[in-house]
């Protein structure tokens, strides 16, 4: 097993560099656990050591029976995301950017957010605080509020939706440092 870990075999020699069979092996290991952008199956056959055209002959290999497809792969993501730690969409971008799934993937599915009935940025932004939470009342204290907003921004959300999800839980009084509108401090209704 520790042979197989560290690219040597039992008797100390080095292993061959994998074909295209046993580099297919690796990466359905490797996409066995989650589904994996291109470029990450990509580095993991790099990281085994496999040769320029055995690399693209598996990645073609794994596309046409679509195994690897960052469109589906940049979709889960998303839905992970919204599911476990809601982000905001410029956060969710970065990281798919930094799982290197292209800008055309990326703004497709932005355009795809666009039309269907996907969570707004205030509805991920208010899952983002119901989770932080965990079912604790919106504390009084004006830091505290103010904690909580920069813990959205942190999460990619831009400050004037997590003012607004702040209102909508009950800190209108609490919010008025954030900036809100209202010269006393009270948020007037609609808005």
């Amino acid at each position: 097993m520790s042979g197989a870990r560290s690219g040597r075999r039992a008797s100390g020699e080095p292993r061959p560099p994998p074909d295209e069979e046993r580099a297919f092996e690796i990466a359905g290991r490797f996409l066995g656990t989650r589904p994996r952008s291109r470029w990450e199956v990509e580095q993991r056959l790099r990281r085994a050591g496999a040769a320029d055209p055995v690399v693209i002959g598996t990645l073609k290999r794994l596309e046409r029976i679509g195994l690897v497809d960052d469109v589906a792969f940049a979709r889960w993501w998303i839905e992970q995301r919204d599911r476990h730690a809601p982000r905001g969409r410029m956060a969710l971008e970065t990281e798919l950017r930094a799982k290197r799934v292209s800008a055309a993937v990326i703004e497709t599915l932005r355009t795809e957010a666009a039309g269907e009935g996907t969570l707004t940025e205030e509805e991920r932004a208010a899952a983002a605080l119901e989770r932080h939470l965990r079912g604790r009342p919106l504390p009084d204290d004006t830091r505290a509020v103010q904690r909580l907003g920069m813990f959205l921004v942190r999460r990619g959300f831009d400050p004037a939706t997590a003012r607004a999800v702040l209102r909508q839980r009950g800190a209108d009084e609490s919010t008025k440092d954030l900036g809100t509108p209202g010269g006393d401090g009270s948020v007037q209704a609609g808005g």
